[in-house]
Formats: C-alpha cells, sequence, structure tokens
C-alpha cells in the first residue's frame, strides 16, 4: 500500500519518462544503465525521508503499523506460546496419550483444590510468573526474528525505485 506522497511522485516521475522517451525517438536497443554515484542516491533518500517524516498520513500510518505490530507479537508470545507449551508438554510426556495425561493431572488438580489458600496463592504466583517468563522469552525471541519495518521506509523504497529509473541509473543495492 502506497502514500499519496509516493503515488504523486511516481505519477510525475513516469510522465516526464514517457516525454522524455518520445521526444528522444525511443531508440531500439536499450543503453546499458548507469551506476549512481552513492552519494547522490543516499542524498535523495534522505531527503525523501525528511519530507515523508512530516507527512501526517504517514505519521498516523507509521503508529498505527508499530501499535498493530507490538499487539500481534505480544498475542503470539503471551497467547499462543504459552498455551501451546502448556498443552503440549504434558501430551509429550504422557505418551501422546490423553488418558494418561488426564489421570497424571486429576491429582495435582484435587491436591490443588484441597490445599489451603496461601498454598493456592502461591501456586498461582508460581503459574503466572511461569507464563510471563515464557511470555516474555518468545516476546523478545519474536521481536529480534521479525523486526518492524517501517511504512515510511518502504515508501522510501519505493520513492527510490522512481528515482532510479527517472535518472537511468542502477540503484547502490542491485549493483
Amino acid at each position: 500500500m502506497s502514500s499519496p506522497l509516493s503515488q504523486s511522485v511516481s505519477q510525475t516521475i513516469s510522465q516526464t519518462s514517457e516525454q522524455d522517451r518520445t521526444a528522444a525517438g525511443a531508440p531500439a536497443v536499450q543503453a546499458r544503465p548507469k551506476v549512481p554515484d552513492s552519494r547522490d542516491y543516499h542524498a535523495e533518500r534522505r531527503r525523501y525521508l525528511a519530507r515523508a517524516r512530516k507527512n501526517a498520513v504517514l505519521q498516523q500510518h507509521y503508529l498505527a503499523r508499530l501499535v498493530v505490530y507490538l499487539l500481534r507479537r505480544c498475542a503470539w508470545s503471551f497467547g499462543f506460546f504459552p498455551v501451546v507449551l502448556a498443552a503440549w508438554l504434558p501430551l509429550v510426556l504422557a505418551g501422546f496419550n490423553p488418558v494418561v495425561m488426564v489421570q497424571q493431572l486429576i491429582p495435582h488438580l484435587q491436591a490443588f483444590v484441597s490445599s489451603n489458600p496461601e498454598v493456592q496463592a502461591r501456586t498461582l504466583d508460581n503459574l503466572m510468573v511461569g507464563w510471563v517468563s515464557i511470555g516474555l522469552f518468545f516476546l523478545l525471541f519474536d521481536i529480534i526474528i521479525t523486526p518492524f519495518r517501517s511504512p515510511i521506509q518502504r515508501e522510501a523504497d519505493i520513492h527510490m525505485r522512481a528515482w532510479s529509473q527517472s535518472q537511468g541509473i542502477v540503484p547502490p543495492d542491485e549493483v
């Protein structure tokens, strides 16, 4: 999904390049694209990023994407992984026999119910600490494995591809 800023830049660039091709007579053999001075490329990228960061629509999109990213990572790390581990490990230890798993679990649940409130509170605290520690471990691991990709950087990539085409050059990262 591209922003209105990158769409207008792309349209302007495509119109300019079409006019240049028609004015030049569109040679039959394409000349080999030149390799740019990387300083020009990165200077243009910095200029575009400075303009894009001031764009209110992109700022809102950035914040929305960041919130969605963090919520998704937290849901996976605190919701899915601890629950799967809590169900999967006992099932593996019971030899994938749910009847054996339940038979081993029932005495522990009866002992928990018949214990005094301090023991119940300590057991629940230990379960919460375990759940949070597993969730934090997976959250950190998940954030490292799948880092947040800024929509502003994506817009800059789109702009720089269009800029490189308009300049008739190969971007430095494709050389």
